[in-house]
């Protein structure tokens, strides 16, 4: 390998030294000769990328196919390089996609083996041992079976992964609600209420979770995009919460709390998902998201140093936060709804309208984000005299005038 990307570095000094000097001492008049040994140039680097590509040294192929783009622009071989880039971008992505829903469904399979012992009332280890035995390998398996059977975008794997883990909370829920397991044991002093329902909340799971995947797996053959995805899980999370801290400031207790929480949860769901996702961004989203458990955590903030002894309020401050910071945040990010590129350029547009800060004033622009950390040097008082100290810090504001 090392020899031969050596010899390689020995083509391209020479290929580019001849180019150089074609160009220098070629009179006007031979312009197109030296065009022509620029075309052979960059269809011989070209040869040498698909080469690098097809024994899976992909690192050293795009490389080459960048070179090829910026110094051979113009030439047919820098066409076939942005077509070759665009397969390959699209390759990492499906496979970024098939990896994290094998891992998924490992978990699952872990999930599975342990829960269905517990189900069915097993006492012994064995019959945990032999869940783990059974259900890692076949999550495993059945996930890599699932990702090679079609291409599937990263909004159809979020669908799948994401109904089966909504549907254990949800299979959880409905059998706590429904008192499945739950009523009375009857002996010589009377009868008494038998509220020791584990086993049929773990059925309920394990019943709610391949459902979930099953109506995961029946919506993923239509089109999802990422931003829809994402949206409707942030959807169901804070309508989940916001379920519960209704149920509590509405006085209600036990299964109608449980209920509540549950209805919230499936109505952001829906609503996120019939709306389309509001035709917010991936990135937006997330945003927004960002804003209201900032805004959440400020309200518990407030709850710890206040102490209230109102139940009600404790509640209803850490909800007037989430429900400002969601605000802010969707107020601030307006500009960012319509930005559909990936992960990677989502990222570094963040970081650079944040100057990686929380917040970020400049003029008429505000700019919500997530800050980075830095390292400083902090002074420090001691007996002879102040001394400096390594440490780290984040600016949570940053304003430009």
């Amino acid at each position: 390998m090392s020899r031969r990307i050596a010899g390689l570095a020995v083509v391209l000094g020479l290929l580019l030294a001849g180019s150089s000097f074609l160009e220098a001492q070629t009179p006007p008049t031979h312009l197109p000769r030296a065009q022509v040994s620029r075309t052979d140039s960059a269809a011989v680097l070209l040869s040498v990328a698909r080469e690098f590509r097809d024994e899976g040294q992909v690192e050293v192929a795009e490389a080459l196919l960048h070179l090829i783009r910026e110094r051979f622009g113009g030439t047919p071989a820098a066409a076939q390089a942005r077509d070759v880039l665009a397969r390959l971008t699209v390759d990492r992505s499906s496979s970024a996609r098939r990896v994290e829903l094998q891992v998924w469904s490992t978990l699952q399979g872990l999930w599975l083996g342990l829960a269905v012992p517990g189900a069915l009332g097993a006492d012994g280890s064995e019959a945990y041992g032999a869940g783990l035995l059974v259900g890692v390998p076949g999550g495993f398996l059945a996930g890599r079976a699932l990702a090679r059977s079609r291409p599937f975008s990263e909004g159809q794997v979020r669908a799948i992964t994401f109904g089966g883990t909504w549907g254990i909370w949800q299979g959880i829920a409905l059998a706590e609600l429904l008192d499945w397991g739950e009523g009375e044991v009857c002996g010589d002093f009377g009868c008494f209420p038998e509220d020791d329902n584990g086993q049929e909340l773990l059925a309920g799971g394990v019943l709610g979770g391949l459902a979930g995947v099953a109506a995961g797996a029946v919506l993923a053959r239509r089109p999802i995009s990422g931003a829809l995805a994402t949206t409707v899980n942030f959807g169901a999370l804070w309508g989940s919460w916001f379920g519960l801290a209704g149920g509590v400031l509405a006085d209600l207790e036990g299964d109608a709390l449980l209920g509540a929480a549950l209805a919230g949860g499936d109505a952001g769901l829906l609503a996120a998902a019939l709306g389309k996702g509001w035709g917010l961004s991936r990135n937006r989203a997330r945003l927004v998201s960002i804003g209201g458990v900032i805004g959440g955590l400020l309200g518990a903030g407030v709850d710890l140093l206040a102490q209230p002894e109102d139940e009600k309020a404790l509640v209803a401050i850490p909800l007037a936060g989430s429900l400002l910071g969601l605000g802010v945040g969707a107020a601030v990010t307006r500009e960012q709804g319509t930005i559909t590129g990936d992960e990677g350029r989502a990222r570094e547009g963040r970081t650079a309208a944040t100057g990686g800060s929380l917040l970020r004033v400049s003029g008429s622009s505000v700019n919500l984000g997530i800050p980075a950390p830095r390292p400083v040097l902090l002074p420090t008082d001691r007996s002879h005299g102040l001394s400096w100290r390594p440490g780290v810090a984040m600016v949570l504001v940053r304003v430009e005038l």
